[in-house]
Formats: structure tokens, sequence, C-alpha cells
């Protein structure tokens, strides 16, 4: 018995999730970014579709959940922080607190930054990391609503989870941002060898998640904020890590 996660691709760069708890049969749609997708890797797996866990109210995230809603009668569970903004919400869920999928559990952890209510969903038991748009691999969401210091803080959370965890982040974007850590961090062995990884899945057609975490600790350098090699190359040594990771999200944004 446990969790079993299927991956697929929704728009144009959205990844898809559905969570199935194997000892219930009941399965989420992590986000619901876009119904068709969503309802092929239903057919294909014959699975039905019982939950839909959101993680945040932007568009490419929730505008499928009143047809999904209206086709299977789904309970919606959401950021009460975002509630006003996401359609059909049935559950409002804070951080702190877990989420149940059958038999399998969900902690809910604060991630503000990209947007201000922005949640993610952890499956201790399986190592399971629904990121969205709070971390990528190699990267993370563009700060939209937040500030430094609190982006900074959720992902400090999210690091300090184990190793093995598995990362489901919310958009194919990890090639892009290999090419900007490599900028910035040249010589990291790890992040050499993960952005190989990724050229070589990414030329085959191939998803490059989930991400293993602990290579993320490594390699992703907004995860290194507080690394006095990143903080060198922006002339921070000293400062504190949030200023750090300001100056590494400014640097993304214009690369």
């Amino acid at each position: 018995m446990g969790l079993i996660v299927d991956v697929f691709e929704a728009r144009s760069d959205n990844y898809g999730y559905l969570a199935h708890d194997t000892a219930t049969g009941r399965t989420a749609a992590i986000d619901a970014p876009e119904a068709g997708p969503i309802k092929n890797a239903l057919l294909h797996r014959g699975w039905r579709l019982t939950d839909i866990f959101i993680t945040h109210h932007h568009i490419d995230h929730v505008e499928a959940i009143p047809e999904l809603k209206a086709e299977f009668g789904v309970t919606v569970s959401g950021p009460r922080a975002e509630a006003d903004n996401i359609p059909g919400l049935d559950v409002l869920l804070d951080p702190g607190t877990t989420l149940a999928l059958g038999e399998t559990t969900f902690e809910i952890f604060a991630t503000p930054g990209h947007t201000l209510g922005h949640i993610v969903f952890y499956n201790p038991a399986g190592g399971h990391l629904f990121s969205a748009d709070a971390l990528f691999s190699l990267g993370v969401g563009r700060m939209f609503e937040g500030t430094p210091g609190p982006m900074w803080e959720g992902l400090k959370v999210l690091r300090a989870l184990p190793d093995a965890t598995l990362v489901y982040p919310g958009h194919e974007y990890t090639a892009s941002n290999a090419k900007f850590a490599l900028s910035i961090d040249p010589d990291n062995a790890v992040l050499q060898t993960r952005a190989a990884e990724v050229h070589a899945l990414r030329a085959a057609g191939r998803f490059t998640v989930p991400a293993n975490l602990g290579i993320e600790k490594q390699a992703n350098p907004f995860l290194r904020a507080d690394d006095p090699v990143i903080a060198r190359y922006y002339g921070l040594e000293g400062a504190d890590p949030a200023e750090v990771f300001a100056a590494i999200r400014k640097g993304k944004d214009t690369f």
C-alpha cells in the first residue's frame, strides 16, 4: 500500500500530477492546469478523480477546477489565504496542518513569495513533495507577490526535508534554470552533472522530474543563498542570506 504518482504534460509547460492512494483508490489531481490532460491521464490509469489539491491561485493551476468538479464531483482543497481567488474550494487549508487522501497523509507547508498564500504538499511516508511554483528543479518561481525574506524562510523548510525526497514542481523549466545556475556557479560538479543529465533527458523528449532534493540542495543556487560561494559571486560576503536570495532572483529575472 502507498502512493502512486502519475506525471504528464499540461498547457504549454505545466506538469500535471495524479496522486493515487493504492489502499482506497482515492485519486487527487495536484493543481488543475488543464482538464483534458488530467482526464486522459485518469483514463490511461483507470483511476477516478476524487480530489483536487490546489497550491496557489494562478490561472494555470486552477483553470480546470469548475469542469473537473462538475464532471467528477470532487472535493477541492486549497490555501485558506487565497480562497477568494480560487473557484470551488471545499476545504480550506492552513500551513502546519495535514490532509488525508485515503490512507495517505500530506503535510502542508507555507511557501510564500510566488504568491503570498502559496502552499506545498509533502507526503513523508513516500517522500513526495508537490512544490508547484515555490520550488523548481534548479530554480524557484518568480517572486510575484512576496518578499525575499519570507520566501527564503519557506525554502529553508523544504531544504530541511530528507535528501531522498522527490520534488514534483509545477513547470518544466529545468533546462533554462540549469543555464542560469551554471552562469553563477560554474565550478559546481554536482550542478554540472545534473545539467548534463537534463540536457540528455530533454533531447530524448523525457521529463526532468521528479527531481532529487539531495541533488537540489547542492546544485540549486536558490537553496544555497547562505553558501559563501554564491554570496561571493554577488559581492555579498557576510550579508543576510535573504539579501543574497534577492540578488539571485533578480539575476534570474534578467538572465
